[in-house]
């Protein structure tokens, strides 16, 4: 109970200072605006960060400790990366979501964003324990990662603003860095990461 309260007061205060980010970014004196691409990799982005949050809140608490440090590290992170995308999008009066999502990435896209879990899948999560749970965990953080970084890597060329590149950059270089860690881990639970795209 301790960790799961240590865990949301550490997201609420990322939240609030990821908001200020965005708020300091776009102060309206400044005459910052943002491009098509800009917005529409703010609010993908946002969603899939949103997921990669639900995934992880989906994890049973008491998996292996370094696995569990890893889901709180995302919840953490990403939350903080969804507020500072937020604020940058109410800051020039758009949604928080696309009507067309990826079309800044691939005019004629379609379907799901790039490794994004089902709902079965989510639903599924929350009902393992033990192994069965971290190595579902594992695979599905492993195929969401790469679409973020997918994501992530395409902003460097798409976008126009230098903050949100910047922010991509760290994106590509945190999520990388994760996702190192858990292919290792998945390999010594003797498990094969989900085929991706």
């Amino acid at each position: 109970m301790v960790r799961k309260v240590a865990v949301l007061v550490g997201a609420v205060v990322l939240v609030l200072a990821g908001f200020a980010v965005g708020l300091r970014w776009g102060d309206s004196d400044s005459g910052i605006s943002l491009s098509a691409n800009d917005i529409g990799f703010a609010q993908d982005m946002a969603v899939h960060h949103e997921q990669a949050v639900l995934i992880s809140q989906a994890l049973a608490p008491d998996v292996d400790p370094q696995i569990r440090l890893i889901a709180d590290q995302i919840i953490r992170a990403q939350t903080a990366e969804v507020a500072t995308m937020h604020g940058w999008l109410t800051l020039v009066d758009e949604p928080f979501t696309s009507t067309a999502p990826m079309t800044w990435m691939h005019a004629d896209h379609s379907g799901p964003m790039a490794g994004m879990a089902s709902v079965d899948e989510i639903t599924r999560l929350r009902g393992l324990r033990g192994t069965e749970a971290e190595i579902l965990f594992l695979q599905l953080m492993i195929r969401h990662h790469h679409g973020g970084i997918e994501m992530a890597q395409a902003a460097q060329d798409l976008v126009d603003s230098d903050p949100i590149r910047r922010t991509a950059l760290g994106m590509v270089r945190d999520q990388g860095t994760e996702l190192g860690l858990m292919l290792a881990l998945l390999t010594t639970r003797g498990a094969e990461p989900l085929a991706y795209p």
